[in-house]
């Protein structure tokens, strides 16, 4: 194995791969050496912008891929555009994630479908489209879960339960998939801010309950994904917390 690139030769499937933490971790993953496929359902223009900067670094070595991950159907195509490009599937990272608040009094059948079928249901279907390349290649499942799947956030009831869900999931898929597949799972907190901005008094607030007193980057959480895909080949049905201790 090149030490400078220790993942050259590999492949790395990343839904929600295009933007925000998605995007940082296929930035990591491709400057050691991996080939990324970059999933997306919406945002086609940054898809395809990070598509081209991981070409122009290294020719040929990253796709965009579109798929609705609602669509439990067209979740092995996913797989196999990675692997009929590729020839391989080292890495799975089920990043693509939905957040909204879901008041108790006004959840509706709608919300829940979403949210459990984006943070929950997609990421077992991929999963299982996923193991048998995942099982030749001796590979890696990354789950993106939250410190709300652990501690329930107000005001969002099925997003908490969803993240839950996963995190049992992760461990669940440790053993079912072991010894040839690990899976591991990362849980950020105040790393980066919902889409939809919270008032800065809020913000404040969040990070005076922090230990470090600060918010985090999305580096941090691309740094750990790097963790579980090159330095922790014995780790394997963990959840890491990357919340600078605010789930304390």
């Amino acid at each position: 194995m090149d030490t400078a690139l220790p993942l050259a030769g590999h492949c790395v499937l990343v839904t929600g791969g295009a933007k925000r933490l998605g995007a940082a971790i296929g930035r990591r993953l491709h400057a050691a050496g991996a080939n990324v496929v970059v999933h997306y359902h919406q945002s086609r223009p940054e898809a395809d912008a990070l598509v081209d900067e991981f070409d122009r670094a290294r020719a040929g070595s990253a796709l965009a891929v579109r798929a609705d991950l609602h669509d439990v159907d067209s979740l092995p195509a996913l797989v196999e555009a990675a692997v009929g490009r590729f020839g391989r599937l080292d890495v799975l990272v089920n990043n693509a994630s939905t957040f909204y608040p879901t008041p108790v009094g006004s959840i509706t059948r709608a919300q829940f479908d979403d949210l459990l079928g984006t943070n929950l249901r997609a990421p077992l279907f991929l999963s299982q489209a996923a193991a048998p390349a995942l099982r030749a290649a001796r590979g890696l499942i990354i789950n993106m879960v939250d410190i709300h799947g652990r501690r329930p956030l107000k005001a969002h009831p099925v997003y908490s339960a969803a993240k839950a869900g996963l995190v049992m999931l992760t461990r669940s898929l440790a053993r079912e998939l072991g010894p040839e597949v690990r899976v591991n799972a990362i849980a950020p907190g105040p790393v980066l801010w919902p889409e939809r901005d919270l008032d800065a008094a809020l913000k404040d607030e969040i990070i005076a309950k922090t230990a470090l007193k600060r918010s985090g980057s999305p580096d941090d959480i691309a740094r750990t994904a790097y963790f579980f895909a090159v330095e922790a080949p014995y780790v394997t049905g963990q959840v890491i917390a990357v919340d600078g201790g605010r789930s304390l």
